[in-house]
């Protein structure tokens, strides 16, 4: 059996964190998947899918993926089912994450940069010389 999920879009609102009464750290959010066909009067479709991250993960979202921020998602998919105060049976489909991703460009997610799309810098283009990449002390190496 295969039960596999991959989804990419943009957080609707802040993750929320919180921890299990035995430590364990989950948390939940919901992303904003764009459809790729439109409807039949021409209007693009969002849908929203809730997920679930717990330990780790949950961490890793948490403190870096704020609402708007793109984020790539594979888990896979899960039917949770409760009764709500009115004794009503609900059941709510989410994905439980298994990897969460960074997406996009780091600029353009901020307000910076040109949306996304990539361009030689001004120095590089035709000049024979790389640009100079400024060392703002976020780099892995």
């Amino acid at each position: 059996m295969l039960n596999q999920i991959i989804i990419m879009g943009r957080l609707v609102r802040d993750p929320e964190k919180r921890s299990t009464q035995t430590g364990k750290t989950v948390t939940s959010f919901t992303v904003a998947c764009e459809r790729d066909q439109a409807a039949q009067d021409g209007q693009k479709v969002t849908d929203f899918i809730d997920c679930v991250a717990w330990d780790k993960t949950a961490e890793f979202v948490a403190g870096y993926f704020p609402k708007g921020r793109m984020i790539a998602v594979a888990g896979r998919l899960q039917f949770r089912e409760w009764t709500d105060k009115s004794g009503q049976k609900r059941r709510n489909a989410e994905i439980l994450v298994g990897k969460a991703e960074f997406c996009g460009d780091k600029r353009s997610e901020y307000g910076g940069g040109n949306g996304g799309q990539m361009t030689a810098a001004p120095e590089y283009a035709g000049g024979g010389q790389f640009p100079v990449i400024p060392d703002d002390g976020d780099l892995p190496f």
